[in-house]
């Protein structure tokens, strides 16, 4: 979390504080760690009540979205450049890490849209495509707005601001990293735990 300097008389001892942006942030994604929690209670409670799950027919692309999620695993690693890029005041090289890491999210969408438009059942068919649907449509909204904050900041260190990158960077690199970190929890949910 980025931390704040401030010294309130002359050789007075500097006091660190975290920014309040990087709080927000870490509160922000704590509610947002609640509904996805809520979202695996609500797939677990279907589960354990359900005769079969997964339902005759609902086959996945197991193979194909383990290799999406290698990519979007990269992801945080291409990420993790932007904000080590940022902090050290490169914003060329952060951007380039930015765009990097959009079009490694959206390679992700890309196989999730696939995927959607191949599935043998829908969101109606029965609780596992409800569930399904759910879950993973939720984090592919996620996904997108992530890339959409990945644009927006490089929009905002690309122009004439002279504002330091680092704190923005950082906090987009928060969200990244928890949805990167929500995925692999969904993807051993859905895909592996079968």
């Amino acid at each position: 979390m980025a931390v704040v300097e401030t010294a309130a008389e002359p050789n007075v001892e500097t006091v660190r504080r975290p920014s309040l942006l990087g709080v927000g942030t870490v509160v922000w994604l704590s509610s947002e760690l609640m509904f996805f929690a809520a979202l695996f209670g609500s797939w677990f409670t279907l589960r354990a009540a359900a005769a079969e799950w997964p339902p005759e027919g609902a086959e996945l692309e197991t193979v194909r979205t383990a290799l999406a999620t290698v990519v979007l695993i990269s992801s945080s690693f291409t990420m993790h450049k932007a904000v080590q890029a940022a902090e050290a005041s490169d914003r060329r090289l952060s951007i380039r890490w930015l765009l990097i890491t959009a079009a490694l999210g959206t390679i992700f969408l890309t196989n999730q849209a696939i995927e959607y438009a191949e599935l043998p059942f829908s969101i109606s068919s029965h609780g596992y495509g409800s569930m399904f649907y759910l879950l993973t449509g939720f984090h592919g909204l996620h996904v997108i707005g992530g890339v959409g904050f990945m644009l927006a900041t490089i929009a905002a260190i690309a122009g004439g601001s002279k504002a330091p990158s680092g704190p923005t960077v950082t906090v987009c690199g928060y969200y990244w990293h928890f949805v990167d970190a929500v995925w692999v929890a969904m993807f051993a949910t859905i895909y592996l735990l079968r």
